[in-house]
């Protein structure tokens, strides 16, 4: 998920939007259809789903990097034990379900499965075995993630992924994994937004700025392998590796690092979008740690599917991550609210879809707020929760919570909606796409 050690990525961003003429996302050769008046609902198998990963919300955290990071004092605020989804998980997925949603995304966390090399622990994969059953005797499909930037102190103390020996160990562990849970019929992702993976282990000690090429390497090598198993034991299996899209320097950021080199070991792109670009907020500081203040664009979700529909014709797109950030919960200064940003956002994949880019999912991050990676003062959730005040962790409905209920049931938002946002006239989010053919509403 977001992080506010996006520093070096948004970083390489602003280098790359100072030259943007030379960027991907060349405008499309036609020109963009006229705004439709009403816009049709996404159809019946559209996958409406929620997301979380494991250390951000389970609690209990076996020993890890993530684990070591916060004992020695490298975050904002203690773990604790998070929202403590490990204990109300049955909770949780009922509220899913509620929604309507037909994905609840989840990770396997390494570290709680494999406490020593070559030992599994069974007490941790049914921890996974009851929870997967508790998403697919709701009517959801599980969405499985294999690494969302957590490994187990054994290997930190290998080295990480400057070990040598980490992307064996690590596909020792995730063969067990997908052996195990294929017969559910999960959606995969076998590493969650890479390029901010590396950038995390980099900024926190997990490997040395040298290292990065290394584990860019070891990722591509783990997900193609991976890739192949999971396909020989549950042929039709849908795979990706979620990206962090990066507006204006996606390619730069994403393509050249990763995606390019495991294209043709991908179902489906999976794309995370959180943030927006113009020239009106080119030269403001990106904040990398009031995640609340960065600037939202909800059309920018257009420009990055079709970003990808452009680069990777024929294969599908899910969103597998989006919301917006808040501070504590409090309302946004912009006045932006959880749900007419959900609303908002929803359009867009509406117009997108009826402009025929094939999108066949979307995540709202997340179901409950959660550790924000050091941090819960951003909250991202449908539910939000006062870890740090309310011993109860009691989860209260955001506004979001019936707007999602409402998209979910009608397949969108209403044919005659109009976003409470107006487009910007020029978006860097796809390079100059956005400004050479932008989106417009219809009046």
């Amino acid at each position: 998920m977001r992080s506010h050690t996006r520093r070096r990525a948004l970083a390489l961003l602003a280098a790359a939007t100072a030259a943007v003429p030379a960027l991907g996302g060349a405008p499309a050769a036609q020109a963009r259809p006229a705004p439709p008046a009403r816009v049709a609902p996404l159809g019946a198998d559209f996958l409406w789903g929620v997301a979380a990963s494991g250390f951000q919300s389970e609690g209990h955290a076996p020993d890890s990097n993530w684990s070591r990071y916060v004992a020695q004092g490298k975050t904002a605020d203690p773990y604790l034990d998070s929202v403590d989804f490990y204990s109300r998980y049955r909770s949780d997925v009922a509220l899913a379900a509620n929604l309507g949603a037909r994905v609840y995304r989840i990770g396997i966390e390494w570290a709680r499965v494999q406490p020593a090399p070559g030992v599994w622990d069974e007490n941790g994969l049914r921890f996974y075995d009851d929870l997967i059953g508790a998403i697919t005797a709701a009517g959801m499909r599980p969405m499985l993630t294999l690494d969302h930037w957590v490994y187990p102190g054994w290997e930190v103390d290998r080295g990480g992924w400057a070990d040598p020996g980490m992307v064996a160990n690590w596909l020792a562990n995730a063969r067990t994994v997908v052996d195990r849970y294929a017969p559910a019929n999960p959606l995969w992702v076998t590493f969650n937004e890479p390029s901010i993976y590396v950038l995390h282990e980099t900024r926190y000690g997990g490997i040395s700025p040298a290292d990065a090429p290394a584990m860019f390497d070891r990722i591509a090598q783990a997900h193609n392998s991976i890739y192949d198993h999971i396909h020989a034991v549950q042929p039709g299996a849908m795979v990706t590796s979620n990206v962090a899209y990066i507006p204006a320097a996606e390619d730069a950021v994403n393509g050249a690092t990763l995606v390019d080199r495991i294209a043709d070991r991908l179902d489906y792109i999976g794309i995370d979008y959180y943030y927006g670009l113009s020239p009106e907020t080119l030269a403001a500081s990106a904040s990398f740690t009031e995640l609340w203040k960065n600037p939202l664009q909800p059309e920018g979700i257009y420009y990055a599917l079709q970003h990808y529909a452009r680069r990777y014709p024929g294969k599908p797109l899910y969103v597998v991550e989006n919301s917006i950030p808040t501070e504590n919960g409090l309302p946004r200064a912009d006045g932006y609210t959880r749900a007419d940003n959900l609303r908002d956002t929803v359009y867009w994949l509406q117009r997108a879809a009826a402009d025929g880019i094939d999108l066949i999912g979307y995540n709202y991050w997340s179901l409950t707020d959660n550790y924000e990676w050091g941090s819960y003062t951003p909250r991202f959730g449908l539910y939000t929760v006062e870890v740090l005040t309310d011993p109860t962790l009691t989860r209260t409905p955001t506004d979001a919570v019936a707007a999602y209920t409402a998209i979910i049931r009608d397949g969108g938002v209403a044919a005659d909606y109009r976003p409470t946002r107006a487009p910007v006239a020029c978006s860097f989010v796809d390079g100059l796409a956005g400004c050479a053919d932008p989106v417009t509403v219809p009046r």
